[in-house]
């Protein structure tokens, strides 16, 4: 997969971090997605036991037949320290590497993490979602930002996500009697279309099945990798 989007720079500084997302913001598209969107690709993305890399997966998903297309994994040097509201200069290199590796291109992208539902307006899913040139959207399991009453106890129930006057997102409970999740555009789409593809893609379970595998496979790969690291540590 080629990506058409902005070019990925990684800050020297938390500081230069800061001044990227206010500078990138602007570039983030609140639009109706080109067309149907039947092939999601969830990412997702974990760390090492000594925090020095990071480690990705990407599943592309079909939302027609909810079977998953392929896998991909990658990996890249950590080198911006944890600091609320830039996890994503830890994990885009990564997950850029994985979904670097598809050989189809998804129609939309699913982050575990915020699109503008973050301080700064410029979470993960608006991070991947320009630099890649995909339309994308963000799926978190916790808040970041913003206050909500608390949506309905059956599925498909929902608030209303905001920060002072302003709408960041949606609380949206994708399984009866289970915590909601958060969900917020990353770029390319609208909010409802957002909360559309996160709800159809819940068909199990909590989260979306793209990001919810994603998230088991790139644990077996940071496994695998250990083992290996492992192995050669006796030799």
């Amino acid at each position: 997969m080629k990506f058409r989007g902005i070019e990925y720079i990684q800050p020297e500084s938390p500081q230069q971090a800061v001044a990227l997302q206010r500078e990138m913001r602007g570039l983030v598209q609140v639009t109706p997605l080109p067309g149907p969107a039947r092939f999601l690709a969830g990412v997702d993305a974990a760390f090492s036991r000594c925090g020095t890399t990071c480690y990705a997966a990407a599943v592309l998903w079909d939302l027609e037949t909810g079977s998953v297309i392929e896998t991909t994994h990658g990996s890249a040097p950590v080198t911006m320290p944890y600091i609320p509201g830039l996890l994503s200069f830890r994990e885009a290199p990564a997950l850029l590497a994985a979904l670097s590796r598809l050989e189809r291109q998804p129609d939309v992208l699913l982050c575990d993490g915020q699109g503008i539902a973050h301080p700064r307006r410029f979470g993960i899913a608006c991070h991947i979602g320009l630099v890649t040139g995909l339309p994308a959207l963000g799926c978190a399991k916790s808040r970041l930002v913003g206050r909500h009453r608390t949506p309905g106890p059956r599925r498909g129930s929902r608030a209303a996500l905001m920060d002072a006057s302003e709408r960041i997102g949606t609380v949206l409970r994708t399984r009866d009697g289970v915590k909601p999740l958060y969900v917020s555009v990353g770029s390319g789409l609208t909010l409802p279309e957002a909360e559309r593809l996160a709800l159809r893609s819940a068909t199990r379970y909590r989260l979306p099945e793209p990001t919810r595998l994603a998230d088991r496979q790139v644990a077996a790969f940071k496994k695998a990798l250990a083992g290996l690291a492992d192995q050669s540590s006796v030799r």
